[in-house]
């Protein structure tokens, strides 16, 4: 039987529950925002994927544009984007070669653009550590040429674009993707769920999850040696979304309002240990493992929050009429 140590568990939820206010106060303007310190203090992603400034520019503008692009069109964009997670590296690139098609996946002119652009900075985010490595492109002498051969002749040439389009689950999508060099299984996981926004493909977020370096790692603080025994991390993360209500009750974090009436996935849940993982180097900082200081430091964005969500969730229009009631007090974790 799964079970928690939950003296470190009601941390998962306590920041699920303290993120979100984060997220609703913002919304409201209401400030302060959080009384937490740690929160305050250090950069934290929010209780939904989507939500995230970065997640949110692919959704309205890459895959969500007004332009009319074909489904292998749109997927492609995806991964170009992903590639660097940067949207003002997206923005330099169609501004230099035109908005990012099949039609226009010229590699010379692609690579001699982002050649100019790295004069004048990072063109990959720091999010994602991009470190794949193949003798296949071992000729070639920047990451970002590599990265973009690898779509070209493992995507494109090999029609992985089009048996993502006849995948039966995300799962398959998953395994698609899985099997192209550089992209491990965390990648291929965020890659399958960016392209499960688009109206490409249509899965329940809830049908699959891959646990990532961070998540393995609040798994581990939470459930100790359950998380090394007969249950998989991604078990783990489905008993979390089975008792979820269970232990926000528990635990006195029942209060939780979600995104506009979603709940969160397994997406989302798995996130959230990433981010557990995090804020326990600041609350429990004996529970140490690998990385011991939480390494961004928090920077409020000017820009207002313009939310738009993939159209088939229909949550859109529910933006506008929020009804969120004040959430600007302070948690307890006891």
């Amino acid at each position: 039987m799964i079970k928690p140590n939950e003296e470190v568990f009601k941390y998962y939820f306590y920041f699920i529950q303290e993120r979100m206010n984060i997220f609703w106060n913002k919304y409201e303007e209401n400030y302060p925002l959080t009384q937490d310190p740690t929160l305050q203090s250090y950069k934290f992603t929010n209780v939904y994927r989507a939500m995230d400034r970065v997640s949110q520019y692919l959704i309205k503008n890459v895959i969500y544009s007004d332009d009319n692009f074909s489904d292998k069109d749109v997927l492609l964009r995806i991964i170009v984007f992903k590639i660097f997670n940067k949207p003002e590296t997206w923005e330099y690139l169609e501004s230099e070669v035109g908005k990012i098609s099949l039609e226009n996946f010229n590699l010379t002119d692609i690579n001699n653009a982002l050649l100019k652009r790295k004069d004048s900075g990072p063109i990959f985010n720091n999010a994602y550590m991009m470190t794949g490595t193949h003798s296949l492109y071992n000729h070639l002498d920047f990451k970002h040429e590599k990265w973009l051969q690898m779509v070209k002749n493992e995507l494109i040439d090999q029609s992985v674009f089009d048996k993502i389009i006849e995948a039966k689950s995300l799962s398959d999508t998953f395994d698609y993707l899985r099997g192209c060099s550089f992209i491990g299984d965390f990648l291929a996981y965020q890659y399958a769920i960016d392209m499960n926004y688009s109206n490409v493909i249509n899965f329940s977020e809830d049908s699959f999850v891959k646990a990532g370096i961070g998540a393995i790692r609040g798994v581990k603080k939470c459930f100790g040696n359950a998380s090394s025994s007969k249950y998989s991390n991604e078990d783990i993360i489905k008993f979390t979304q089975d008792n979820f209500e269970y232990y926000q009750s528990k635990f006195g974090y029942d209060d939780f309002i979600p995104l506009f009436g979603r709940s969160p996935t397994l997406i989302d849940l798995q996130n959230c240990f990433c981010e557990t993982d995090k804020i326990l180097r600041v609350k429990m900082p004996d529970l140490q493992m690998q990385n011991k200081r939480i390494k961004q430091r928090y920077q409020e964005t000017p820009k207002p929050l313009e939310l738009f969500f993939p159209p088939k969730w229909d949550i859109n229009h529910k933006i506008d009429k929020p009804n969120i009631p004040a959430t600007n007090k302070e948690l307890t974790l006891f």
